[in-house]
């Protein structure tokens, strides 16, 4: 009989997996919706939707291993992280999707979410003054207006699944919409600066790396307090923390 793992829990969803199906339950009905739909249209490979009765959704396993973790090396070579970059670029260039994306933000939202977050971490002293401050200057450089892409909204490594150097499955598609392409990029390499050109030779354009270094610094002063709040460490090595303190 195959065994119930817990993939992934906290307050807003979690995801089970038994045997090659994984279940995901998510009590927010429009993350879902998201995923069915981005499932459907984009040109890069991904789990089969089996059902959906709602809250919950249940895909298939994809095939291969991911292509890493936040906070370890990576197994994969320098040509599945080429192709990693290959296929995030045939996402890219896709025609957008119909809807508006989630929690999408113009440059003037998204400045003022930030001085608020880096205001929060100090006064309640979650990180220290001098590295929010160096890195609230650093992540300025990712305030400014992009042309959408089609974007997957939440690429962490671990979402990215390859076999030898090939790319199998790309998962959890929720945040999916039009975005930053070089939010996508920064997401994926966030922890793992050693494999950016790997990806950058394989997404095959010219992209402004200090944007890339910009939102490393940004994804995570806005992920540090939240990571904390539900249950994880930022604050592991080669995680958030750590990389904020790259910046330094």
């Amino acid at each position: 009989m195959d065994e119930v793992k817990v993939v992934v829990a906290h307050s807003e969803r979690a995801t089970l997996r038994v045997g090659d199906v994984f279940l995901k339950v998510d009590a927010d009905q429009a993350r879902i919706d998201v995923e069915v739909e981005a499932l459907a249209l984009v040109p890069v490979p991904t789990p089969r939707v089996l059902w959906r009765e709602p809250p919950v959704l249940a895909i298939t396993a994809v095939p291969g291993t991911a292509l890493g973790r936040l906070g370890a090396p990576s197994p994969a070579s320098p040509a599945a992280w080429a192709a990693a970059g290959a296929a995030v670029r045939r996402l890219h260039e896709a025609p957008l999707p119909p809807w508006t994306g989630r929690r999408r933000r113009g440059p003037e939202e998204l400045a003022a979410e930030l001085d608020g977050e880096c205001e929060s971490l100090v006064a309640n002293g979650i990180l220290p003054a001098d590295l929010v401050t160096r890195n609230r200057q650093v992540a300025e450089a990712a305030i400014r207006p992009w042309t959408p892409a089609f974007t997957h909204g939440d690429l962490q490594l671990d979402h990215v699944f390859v076999d030898g150097d090939e790319v199998t499955g790309i998962i959890d598609w929720s945040e999916a919409g039009p975005g930053d392409a070089l939010f996508d990029l920064a997401t994926l390499t966030l922890g793992h600066e050693e494999h950016l050109d790997d990806v950058l030779a394989g997404y095959g354009t010219d992209v402004d790396v200090d944007v890339i270094r910009a939102w490393w610094s940004l994804r995570s002063l806005l992920g540090v307090r939240w990571l904390f709040e539900h249950g994880f460490d930022p604050s592991a090595p080669g995680c958030e923390v750590d990389v904020l303190r790259a910046r330094m």
